[in-house]
């Protein structure tokens, strides 16, 4: 065990206040590839490691839903190259990693509008879903071709829906009624979103789901984020003071 295991052990021993949700913008594939000298798409293969790392110790401090950003709806822009091997490495982790994930007891499942998508990689994240279906560990759900205004709008068309079938009336839709109908519906509510690379916004991801979320922004690109990365951030959360609109001393004396 190295030095840096035994720091992240004790960090670990430490942490008192888990998140019971965790989201994570993986930001940074292409810079670190371009500071090696490599192509963008490099950097992208890298980051699968990183993706093994956040879930496994994610699943290790007790983590119980897992939120990945891995393809915004605004990423269809990049160059064509680029899009096909983020669409490879997709179906990479759907055929490897999903049977990796379903072995310990982990639940798999992608959000987002997957109408884009090639009908073979649609079948594939289907499957994947039913493998893991009634796995009781984690949940880690990918947010691909996802946006959050989308999500809060394909939620509003489903309660639009209902209203004009007659199945609810207007009056009947709350913040509750509309947070059922969003992509992430019955996990806890998020509690920590990370984003790497060093960028300080949230670029259309969970916009409803992080209404009350602590943020943690880190300069370490994503293909460098690893274990004791992860406990960082989950570290510093432990130390926050959650308030959700009451004052310090109404949290302390509750």
């Amino acid at each position: 065990m190295s030095i840096a295991d035994i720091k992240s052990n004790q960090v670990m021993e430490d942490i008192v206040k888990v998140p019971q949700h965790v989201a994570i913008i993986m930001d940074g594939n292409g810079r670190w590839a371009q500071l090696r000298g490599k192509k963008r798409v490099v950097g992208h293969k890298s980051g699968v490691e990183s993706v093994r790392s956040s879930v496994s110790a994610a699943a290790k401090h007790g983590v119980k839903a897992l939120t990945l950003f891995a393809f915004s709806s605004e990423n269809w822009q990049r160059p064509e190259k680029e899009v096909s091997v983020l669409m490879d490495l997709f179906m990479f982790v759907l055929t490897r990693e999903v049977k990796r994930l379903h072995k310990n007891g982990i639940k798999f499942s992608v959000i987002g509008d997957l109408s884009k998508f090639s009908p073979k990689l649609q079948k594939m994240i289907s499957d994947s879903e039913a493998l893991t279906a009634n796995n009781t560990g984690m949940v880690l759900s990918i947010a691909a071709n996802y946006g959050g205004r989308w999500d809060i709008t394909h939620a509003a068309k489903k309660l639009a829906e209902k209203v004009a079938k007659q199945e609810i009336s207007a009056s009947d839709i709350t913040e509750e009624s509309l947070n059922e109908h969003t992509s992430l519906a019955g996990l806890p509510e998020l509690d920590l979103l990370i984003r790497t690379g060093g960028d300080f916004r949230i670029s259309n991801f969970l916009l409803w789901q992080a209404a009350y979320a602590e943020f943690y922004f880190t300069d370490v690109l994503w293909p460098d984020f690893n274990e004791e990365e992860f406990t960082k951030a989950i570290a510093q959360f432990d130390l926050r003071e959650r308030r959700f609109g009451q004052t310090g001393e109404q949290v302390t004396n509750n």
